[in-house]
């Protein structure tokens, strides 16, 4: 690092969720001399400190060794979730995309890749207690999401044997939320066309209670600030990252004022797989299974080694996540551009 012109920092994946965050913070680090953005399409925003670069992971003529070449470190956000029913896409940007990634930091001597893992890498654990970063990951290999995680766990295994001199970090947050989010994650998870007005607590007179649907939520800025933290401190290895109370059908059925309601597995599973058979419903009914048995996080090693603290409670992200579903919630990019249907 020049202590004249600061730390040089590249993004992957700069526009979507976790990414507009991190770059923000790192654009507002003093500590952060420029910023390069990649992602697929530029958007119309412009922090300070900050380029952008047209990059697509999934093809293999982009140099990333040149656009990597004399950076810090490399914050590795880039995934695709879309499209569910054809695995063989999001693999070639997910896996082989990241794989082009990891080559590229070696091969430009970057010193430091920080890497979005998720929660999802974890395999099955407990709903009564949290695990540590010891846990195993190799996710629910039902799941694409879960099983391209856990595949870049292991490539990750055998970069870190193989250069031993880079750090790398690997970040496994609880599901990330906020208000610029709303939007493109209704449409991810939710479809196109759901209405974003319907997460009103009026409109629901009961929520559905199943079994194992236990889960832990985190702000994306404050998952961002872990981002910076690692890009700054001399640190390897996993972090997990969740914020408390941990989220279930009565957290949630008295933040809306709405009575939980005992649903079977298996029912909730059928609904779920009839509509993303007929594709009404992007979110596929094996995502929901690895939910019901995703463990709960331990974040202390987070506190620890990094310092790190999240601003805000699990109930205070899905309050504002709500808003922003009501509210048609996004940003100027083109991932989370905002948009209120119905």
């Amino acid at each position: 690092m020049s202590s004249t012109t600061g730390m040089k920092v590249v993004v992957t994946g700069a526009t979507g969720n976790v990414g507009t965050s991190v770059v923000r913070l790192l654009s507002e680090d003093p500590e952060v001399g420029s910023v390069l953005g990649l992602a697929r399409r530029l958007p119309d925003w412009s922090p300070p400190k900050t380029d952008w670069d047209a990059v697509d992971l999934a093809a293999e003529t982009s140099d990333l060794v040149e656009r990597f070449r004399g950076a810090d470190a490399v914050v590795h956000l880039a995934w695709a979730f879309q499209p569910t029913h054809d695995p063989a896409t999001t693999w070639r940007t997910n896996v082989l995309g990241s794989m082009r990634v990891f080559e590229a930091v070696a091969a430009a001597g970057v010193p430091a890749l920080v890497h979005a893992s998720s929660v999802g890498a974890y395999s099955p654990g407990p709903k009564d207690r949290t695990v540590d970063e010891s846990w195993p990951t190799h996710g629910w290999p039902d799941a694409a999401y879960c099983r391209e995680k856990a595949y870049l766990e292991r490539a990750l295994d055998i970069f870190e044997r193989d250069h031993p001199s880079t750090r790398v970090v690997r970040m496994r947050p609880a599901f990330l939320f906020k208000w610029e989010s709303a939007s493109e994650q209704r449409r991810i998870f939710g479809g196109t066309f759901l209405p974003g007005p319907l997460a009103r607590p009026d409109l629901l007179p009961f929520l559905p209670d199943v079994p194992g649907l236990r889960m832990q939520a985190l702000h994306t800025d404050d998952a961002a600030h872990a981002y910076r933290l690692a890009v700054r401190q001399e640190v390897r290895g996993a972090f997990n990252l969740a914020a408390e109370p941990a989220v279930d059908a009565h957290l949630l059925g008295e933040m809306l004022g709405a009575r939980p309601v005992r649903l079977p597995r298996t029912a909730a599973r059928s609904a779920i797989a009839a509509a993303w058979g007929l594709r009404l419903l992007p979110a596929s009914p094996h995502l929901f299974d690895a939910v019901l048995r995703l463990p709960l996080m331990d974040s202390s090693r987070a506190r620890t080694e990094l310092g790190w603290e999240p601003r805000r409670t699990a109930t205070e992200v899905l309050e504002e996540f709500l808003r922003g579903m009501q509210q048609g919630g996004g940003a100027r990019t083109e991932p989370l551009r905002g948009r209120k249907v119905g």
